[in-house]
This record gives C-alpha cells, sequence and structure tokens, in this order.
C-alpha cells in the first residue's frame, strides 16, 4: 500500500511538472524534450537529490525546466544540511539558466544583473523552503525523542521511588511480624522445656517449629533472607508434607495425587504449592471442622490442582480477617501461564481449582486473573467463606 501510494505520488509529480513546462514558449527546438527529460528524472531524487539536479540543467537552458528545478531544489534543500554544499550545488542551475540568455541575447548590464538576480532568487527560494521543511521535521524528531527520553526517565524514577519503598515497608514488615514470630517461637520452646505433658511438649515443639518456618518464609518473601531456604522454594512435590501438617493441626484432608508427570518448571511447582496451602488456610479459617480433598493430577500436557472442603456446621474466621489471598494467588498462577476459579459449590462448600500448561508461557502472555462463581463474598457455609479476605 505504501508503494503503491508513492508510485501514485511520483507520477503525479512528474505528469504536473511536464504539463506545466509544455505550456511555456520554447526558445529552442530541443526545449520541450529536455524540459520532459528532467521531469521524467525527478524519481532520482529520492536516489540522490544532486541527480535529478543534474537532469533538469539540460531544461534550465531551453528555458521550460523551471517546474522540475524547483521540485528537485526542493529535495536538495531537505536533504542537505550544509549551507556550503547547498550553495555549491546552486552553481550549476544558475549557471545553466542565465548561460544561454547571455550567449543568445545582447543585454545592458543592469538586465543582465535582473536576469541573475531573478535566477538566483527563485533557485535559491526552492531551495531555502526545503531547508526550512527538513530543519522543521528534524526539530519535530528531535522533540519526540525528548519527551521519550524524559519519560523513560519519569519511569525509571518511579520505578526507584517504589522500589525504595518497597524495601522500606519490608523492613518495618521483617521488625515487626518477626519481633512477634520470635516470641512465639521462644514460649512455645520455653513451654516445651517446662511442661512434664508429653502432649503439650510434642504440640510445643511443633509450634516453634512452625514458628521459625514462617519467619523464614517471610525474610525469603520479602529478600532478607542471607541463605537458602527449603521452605522458600517448596513446590507440588512438597504437599504431602504440608497435608501432613494440616492433619496434624486437626484438619480432615484427604489427599490424592495422581501425578504421572516429573520435572516441572520451579515456578509452576512453587504456584501449585501455593494453591494448596492457601486454600486450606481458608478451608481452617472460614469452616473449620469441614472436610478437605486435595486432588492433582496431570492430564492433556496440564497439571490440575483441585482443593474441595464441605460446608462447616458454624462457619466462622477463626484467626481474625485476612488480606486478599486469593487475588495474590490469581497473579501468581498467571505468572506462570496458569488459571484459578474459586468459588462456592452448590451443596454449601467451597472449592478451589488451578489449572497450569506444562510447556512454558508464551511471550507476552497476560495473567487471566481469577474468577468467582457469583460476584462478592461466597456464601456463609461455604468453605471458603470470603475468598476476597484469604492470606
Amino acid at each position: 500500500m505504501r508503494r503503491a501510494r508513492l508510485v501514485g505520488t511520483e507520477l503525479l509529480v512528474v505528469a504536473l511538472t511536464a504539463v506545466v513546462a509544455v505550456l511555456g514558449e520554447p526558445a529552442f527546438s530541443w526545449s520541450v524534450p529536455a524540459a520532459l527529460l528532467g521531469c521524467a528524472l525527478l524519481p532520482l531524487r529520492h536516489v540522490w537529490p544532486p541527480l535529478a539536479v543534474v537532469g533538469v540543467l539540460a531544461g534550465l537552458a531551453g528555458g521550460l525546466g523551471w517546474p522540475p528545478a524547483l521540485v528537485a531544489l526542493y529535495r536538495l534543500g531537505r536533504h542537505h544540511r550544509s549551507v556550503p554544499v547547498l550553495v555549491a550545488w546552486l552553481v550549476l542551475p544558475v549557471v545553466a539558466a542565465v548561460a544561454p540568455v547571455f550567449a543568445t541575447q545582447d543585454l545592458r548590464w543592469n538586465q543582465g544583473v535582473l536576469v541573475v538576480g531573478y535566477v538566483v532568487v527563485n533557485a535559491a527560494a526552492a531551495t531555502v523552503v526545503g531547508m526550512l521543511v527538513g530543519t522543521r521535521a528534524r526539530l519535530v524528531e528531535s522533540l519526540a525523542e525528548l519527551a521519550r527520553a524524559r519519560d523513560s526517565a519519569l519511569a525509571a524514577r518511579a520505578d526507584a521511588a517504589r522500589a525504595e519503598e518497597r524495601a522500606r515497608i519490608g523492613r518495618e514488615i521483617h521488625d515487626a511480624v518477626g519481633h512477634h514470630i520470635t516470641l512465639i517461637a521462644v514460649g512455645a520452646a520455653a513451654l516445651a522445656a517446662s511442661t512434664r505433658e508429653e502432649g503439650t511438649r510434642r504440640a510445643a515443639e511443633e509450634l516453634r517449629a512452625l514458628a521459625k518456618r514462617s519467619l523464614g518464609e517471610v525474610r525469603a518473601a520479602l529478600g532478607l533472607a542471607s541463605g537458602p531456604l527449603v521452605a522458600a522454594d517448596a513446590g507440588s512435590s512438597d504437599v504431602a508434607a504440608l497435608v501432613a501438617q494440616w492433619r496434624d493441626a486437626g484438619l480432615a484432608v484427604e489427599l490424592v495425587d495422581d501425578r504421572s508427570t516429573a520435572g516441572l518448571r520451579p515456578a509452576l511447582e512453587r504456584a501449585a504449592y501455593r494453591v494448596v496451602q492457601e486454600s486450606l488456610t481458608n478451608a481452617a479459617r472460614h469452616a473449620p471442622g469441614s472436610a478437605v480433598r486435595v486432588e492433582i493430577g496431570c492430564a492433556q500436557e496440564a497439571l490440575s490442582v483441585r482443593v474441595d472442603n464441605t460446608r462447616s456446621a458454624e462457619p466462622r474466621d477463626v484467626v481474625g480477617r485476612g488480606g486478599a489471598g486469593l487475588t495474590g494467588l490469581a497473579e501468581r498462577v498467571g505468572a506462570v501461564g496458569g488459571r484459578i476459579t474459586a468459588g462456592p459449590r452448590p451443596d454449601g462448600g467451597f472449592a478451589v481449582a488451578a489449572r497450569f500448561p506444562l510447556e512454558p508461557a508464551p511471550a507476552g502472555w497476560l495473567p487471566t486473573g481469577t474468577h468467582q462463581s457469583r460476584p462478592g463474598r461466597a456464601t456463609e457455609g461455604g468453605g471458603g467463606g470470603r475468598p476476597e479476605t484469604a492470606g
């Protein structure tokens, strides 16, 4: 399309200049052919503007070559930025135009000055207009580049400010949360050392281990860990251990693991693990006493994770109001090319299902987000209870 438009424009330019040229009175028998030759050579100005200027010299000498000459000189002015170079190239058309006049006519000195002045003004006007238009185009381009550079600088400054703010918030969260988790771990250790009841001691030891692991995950999530942490790299292969922990905590959990594919991407492994972790946390928080079923399987080149829980007899939030757990979980799932759905079941329970492609996510892929079976907060009887406040 662009090439067809360019060809059409060139044909129009050649035709118009040729019509205007032949309307003049020829001074010589070869004036019209020379002018038409200059018109036909005008497309050469896109290859190198001086070529078109050389092509119109014969037409200028014949007296009918001014229409194509003005087009060629305009292009010359747009192409060259150096004034001395433009002046040097202007000498040729000026000489070609005035030489036949002085050779065939007996002019007084003042008439000769007027002829030279007329030719110089005509040639220079087209060239100067081309220079001005070219300068304006370059200025517009420079301003656009300056605006892009300014936007990039502002974006970089904003990113740096956000990174600094995130680091500050992370340090504050670590200091505050880490302090309380450490107190829990110390208190649990003291209880384990002082009690004589085996059940209490075992529960205190488990509480201390969970507190230490929670502190490690907080530090890893905030980027403050000084060494590798297994908890931060937990994947779908660690779901069994996670389910065992919740069973020890009193949650009735059934695990069905039908996976036949190994060696999954680490990011996918972590995302699948977080789906199960968040879903079990929701079930324990909003539907205590409910039965939970965790299903993991690989089918049709995809890893599927589903967590269902039954309706709780006394649905309530046993650990306080949460945050935006499912929203953050949807972002984590979407980052690896997966999709997650969450919503109440017809029987009053709650279900969370995620599906991950086993192949790497395509370049430029955008997170799909989450979907709930009904908008807003789920029914109070569901295991999820409040999916938007999970985590």
